[in-house]
């Protein structure tokens, strides 16, 4: 099992994971780098090396024979890109204080500053409405994000304004009880009206960009659903995370057969009925004011793109 946070130390953000032997009497180095998915046997190697693995308090050696049992804590440093720039992008804000901001992202928009994405992300449109005034958590790559979706999935996204509030809104992603639902439309006929899929989710065997349910190095995922409408060839669905896994809701119903309609990564390789992405829209969020501790809950409209896919298929 692998649990991971980030913490912040001025400029560099660390990431800390704790890895739980099941077995044991792998080698350290081939415990972590089975257990955690982006990192290799060398790279586990050089961390241990480095003193930043860890039993007890007491730092181990690479060649350490693990027992069942055994928690090991890993801090590495996350890679930094360089300070993202405020840029005047238009937001669509539901809600906003002192504390939080949650924004209506729309599909298209990469939440924060990645290869291939160095602008034009949510991050940089905070930066210019919130100025300074954004949690310094997640590092400057990601300031203020408590949680991220796709870049072709619409919706709510919360920031934290201070790092109180981020903390906050952490612990309650955790503890499962920050509710966030999805609408979306899925390929086939759904015979059930509602269920839950528990099934942990990992990096692809073959492909590392992408995710599946599979067994090894994976963690534990769940999701509900129930059905709001049945259309010929395809359902409309509504989905609640109860773990919060990459690609999660995409990889869950691919598995059971009824891929997210435009998904051509877990679905169907050509788009259809004139989508160019999934359709997948982040439509509530629920939780606990970080400061009020008053109990919150915040919805989106469908998008546009979302009901004119509706009107195809009713018609």
């Amino acid at each position: 099992m692998i649990k991971t946070w980030i913490n912040c130390f001025g400029s560099t953000a660390l990431k800390t994971s704790t890895v739980e032997c099941g077995l044991g009497g792998k080698r350290l180095d081939v415990l972590l780098a089975d257990n955690i998915p982006d990192l290799t046997r060398s790279a586990a190697q050089k961390l241990i090396g480095a003193g930043r693995v860890t039993l007890g308090g007491v730092v181990v050696r690479k060649n350490y024979k693990t027992s069942p049992g055994e928690v090991f804590v890993i801090m590495r440093e996350e890679p930094e890109a360089p300070n993202a720039k405020a840029q005047d992008i238009p937001l669509d804000i539901p809600y906003e204080d002192n504390d939080i901001i949650v924004v209506n992202k729309p599909r298209g928009m990469v939440v924060h500053p990645a290869p291939g994405h160095p602008d034009g992300t949510l991050v940089n449109a905070l930066l210019a409405h919130c100025g300074g005034s954004l949690s310094g958590i997640g590092g400057v790559r990601r300031p203020g994000i408590v949680h991220r979706i796709d870049r072709l999935t619409s919706g709510l996204v919360i920031a934290a304004k201070n790092d109180r509030a981020h903390l906050k809104l952490a612990a309650q992603l955790s503890a499962h009880t920050l509710t966030r639902e999805y609408d979306a439309i899925v390929r086939g006929v759904m015979k059930n009206d509602s269920g839950t899929i528990d099934a942990p989710i990992g990096r692809h065997p073959a492909d590392r960009k992408r995710q599946a349910v599979t067994e090894k190095s994976s963690r534990r995922a769940v999701t509900h659903y129930e059905v709001a409408a049945r259309y010929s060839g395809y359902t409309y669905v509504r989905c609640r995370l109860e773990t919060g896994r990459t690609h999660q809701i995409r990889v869950h119903m691919a598995h059971i057969g009824y891929p997210v309609l435009g998904d051509i990564v877990y679905g169907r390789k050509k788009p259809e009925l004139g989508l160019s992405g999934q359709c997948l829209h982040a439509c509530k969020l629920a939780f606990i004011h970080p400061s009020k501790d008053e109990p919150m809950e915040i919805t989106a409209e469908l998008p546009d793109y979302f009901n004119e896919v509706l009107a195809r298929l009713k018609y």
